[in-house]
């Protein structure tokens, strides 16, 4: 029994060690993925940020903003939840971080629930959205409210589109299932001329995304699940949910992809376990053979 309590006692010390190493460290995740048109000798690189709910990496980020740069991205992603809906400060530290991010690339940025949250419920928030988003515009980072915008990587047309979902599709208790004609609805029909990034916060619905017609689907919101175990994956959401199928990887069906990313940040459960906070970086390179 002594030496169980012992085990225990050690076991319980080196996880409170490693989750604050987690809570205070974060790495790079890389993917690569083939575009038809694009040449051979053709690149893009993607950085995609989400879930740093106010979260600072050095002074106002300078390690975040480092690394970002040392990636060399041609674009900046942002999946939403860069703050912390009840914690006023935390939209200073995110319009602080689009400053420097815009100034590094073009960057396109999609709302998560707390900034849709604010958005919504007036009663709640007030004015506080307008005028966030009016601070984020200053910045020079472009806001894709169920909107999209159409780039070229090379010969390859790239659409980005910013889905905002009903909020009922986050709630903990009765959520409601998200239907294909509500992303229509909302950003229209999926072009089939163009390949399709969505960024769509709430990775839940992955298998709707890809029916509605997206080609990758950049996501967040589940915080890696909060502790990993390898083989498996994500143990636990932030809303309570144990083993989310999708919660921080790639995921690959019928020609279709899903990077779900494991945030950068954390609110009410502060903890990460097995589970390092990440930046994404999706590099896309050309499959197409010369002329």
């Amino acid at each position: 029994m002594k030496n169980f309590l012992a085990g225990a006692t050690v076991a319980c010390i080196l996880a409170s060690a490693e989750i604050l190493r987690e809570l205070h460290t974060f790495e790079v995740r890389h993917y690569s993925i083939p575009l038809p048109k694009m040449k051979k000798e053709e690149k893009r690189k993607v950085l995609f940020l989400t879930d740093l709910h106010g979260k600072e990496y050095g002074k106002e980020n300078r390690r975040l903003i480092k690394k970002i740069r040392e990636e060399k991205p041609d674009y900046i992603l942002i999946g939403g939840d860069m703050l912390t809906r009840t914690k006023k400060e935390t939209e200073q530290k995110a319009l602080r971080l689009f400053s420097h991010l815009a100034g590094i690339c073009p960057v396109y940025a999609a709302n998560g629930n707390h900034e849709q949250k604010m958005k919504e419920n007036l009663e709640d928030y007030g004015s506080r959205y307008e005028k966030y988003k009016e601070a984020v515009k200053s910045t020079g980072v472009h806001l894709l409210e169920n909107d999209s915008v159409s780039l070229h990587f090379g010969e390859q047309p790239v659409k980005v589109t910013g889905l905002e979902i009903p909020l009922s599709c986050y709630s903990r208790v009765k959520r409601e299932e998200l239907r294909i004609s509500q992303i229509s609805e909302r950003v229209g029909v999926s072009e089939k001329e163009e390949y399709q990034i969505l960024l769509a916060h709430n990775p839940a619905f992955i298998s709707q995304y890809w029916e509605w017609g997206a080609d990758l689907v950049l996501s967040g919101h589940l915080h890696g699940g909060i502790v990993r175990i390898p083989g498996i994956g994500g143990v636990i959401t932030p809303q309570f949910k144990l083993f989310p199928r999708y919660s921080g990887d790639m995921y690959q069906k019928d020609g279709h992809i899903s990077v779900v990313s494991k945030g950068l940040g954390t609110h009410t459960v502060n903890v990460r376990l097995f589970n390092p906070a990440e930046l994404t970086a999706v590099t896309f390179y050309g499959s197409k053979s010369p002329d």
